[in-house]
């Protein structure tokens, strides 16, 4: 149940950084952050289990450089690292 709670708080931070979630069944194949027509878009893989959804979603907000904009606690930010 943590695993769920720590990926919709990585989702609500993707949404602050103007990101697109879209959830879709990419039968692990693919995932992650992009940009077209002028948005980012993050995918989640739903075909993942919750640990590994989360770690895209990690990955991916992590790379972005304004990930250090977010008002983060000390431990979240070491935790991410």
């Amino acid at each position: 149940m943590q695993t769920v709670r720590e990926l919709e708080f990585a989702l609500q931070l993707a949404e602050q950084l103007g990101y697109e979630v879209r959830h879709e069944l990419l039968d692990g194949a693919a995932g992650g952050s992009c940009e077209f027509a002028g948005r980012r878009w993050l995918f989640v893989d739903l075909a993942l289990p919750p640990h590994e959804q989360l770690q895209q979603v990690r990955d991916s907000l992590v790379a972005d450089p304004r990930f250090t904009t977010l008002d983060l606690d000390a431990a979240t930010r070491q935790q991410w690292k």
